[in-house]
């Protein structure tokens, strides 16, 4: 039976008691990611365009440090605070994926420090095409 791994991007700054990335065997998780600047740890981008980006740059760096890249993702959860942004998180997710496309599962809730987007991935290594 696999044994659970933990991976950290970076040094570890966690800012609780959870792993960033989980490992089970080829099976990785990772934790809720948001628009945190690695660099600061803060709330960083103007836009909301700009914390997406920002997101997917937090959840690729995860990935990368489970030996993953997006492209292995196979479950995205992305919670928005406004679904008014529906169509804009689209037009960004559109250049992060392509067919086929992971499962996805898009909800509107209150979130932490009021970012406006939150995401958080399951992925299997190595399955994508560029893995």
């Amino acid at each position: 039976m696999s044994k659970k791994q933990a991976f950290f991007p970076g040094e570890d700054v966690r800012g609780g008691p959870y792993s960033p990335a989980l490992a089970v065997g080829d099976q990785i998780f990772i934790a809720g990611q948001g628009p945190i600047s690695p660099e600061t740890q803060q709330i960083a981008g103007d836009t909301f365009e700009e914390q997406v980006e920002l997101t997917f740059s937090n959840v690729t760096n995860a990935l990368k440090a489970a030996d993953c890249v997006l492209d292995d993702c196979v479950k995205v959860t992305a919670y928005l605070s406004d679904m008014a942004n529906f169509e804009r998180f689209n037009e960004v997710y559109k250049t992060k994926f392509a067919e086929p496309y992971p499962v996805r599962t898009t909800i509107q809730v209150t979130l932490w420090h009021h970012i406006q987007v939150e995401i958080d991935v399951i992925a299997v290594r190595g399955c994508g095409k560029k893995g």
